[in-house]
């Protein structure tokens, strides 16, 4: 969808690494997938080492996906620059002007089509024929490989608030309630930071988020967690 801009130097601008939502969906990702591993861990007994199994098992976990996140952000980031830059083609090499719209036209998203005429997108189409700076093949850059490594800490990172409490208490119930209280707070101030990048009220998304994550830790616990 031609939903960032075709200039083949600003679409690569970024004022940070991850946006707010990016790093708010990778720490609950994180927080959510320690979760449920202590959960199951805790299901299947307690063992002697049950806190320090619980750990590694949790941070064993983490950085399985955030490995697996961080990657898929870069195929992710590789393959958009590929549409980008077919898209690009196509309208380079479309026939007549009309051709070279229709291709911006599909590109849009269906509720932007209906708000964008010929009109609008015949600039583009004119700035994409005229520049000559396009890269033959889509690549990645430092900046990609410094925020799939940010993906990577996000969710290695969540691991500790859930996953620390098992090393800190012995007694394997109080560590699994410091453990789920920690993550309800985090998914809390998880929720307001959302909610203000949203431009709605911070508190009544904390307390959303807090509510899902109520309903998840209550999910496990019904499940042997």
């Amino acid at each position: 969808m031609l939903t960032t801009s075709l200039d083949p130097q600003a679409a690569e601008v970024r004022p940070r690494l991850l946006d707010t939502v990016d790093r708010v969906c990778e720490m609950c990702f994180g927080l959510f997938m320690a979760l449920t591993f202590v959960g199951a861990v805790s299901a299947v007994g307690a063992p002697a080492n049950a806190p320090h199994t619980m750990f590694y098992t949790a941070l064993g976990c983490n950085l399985a996906w955030g490995l697996a996140d961080a990657v898929m952000y870069l195929v992710r980031t590789l393959t958009e620059r590929g549409r980008r830059l077919s898209l690009v083609n196509a309208v380079r090499h479309a026939g007549d002007p009309a051709g070279a719209i229709a291709c911006l036209r599909d590109a849009l998203s269906p509720g932007l089509r209906t708000l964008v005429d010929d009109a609008e997108l015949e600039p583009i189409r004119v700035r994409i024929a005229r520049s000559t700076d396009w890269p033959e093949r889509p690549t990645l850059n430092l900046q990609d490989l410094l925020a799939a490594v940010g993906i990577f800490l996000l969710v290695v990172l969540a691991t500790f608030p859930v996953a620390l409490p098992f090393l800190v208490f012995a007694d394997v119930p109080t560590a699994l309630l410091v453990s789920r209280v920690l993550t309800i707070l985090m998914l809390f101030g998880a929720g307001i930071a959302l909610g203000r990048h949203a431009g709605f009220g911070g508190w009544m998304a904390g307390v959303a988020m807090t509510l899902v994550g109520v309903a998840l830790t209550m999910a496990i616990i019904a499940l042997g967690g």
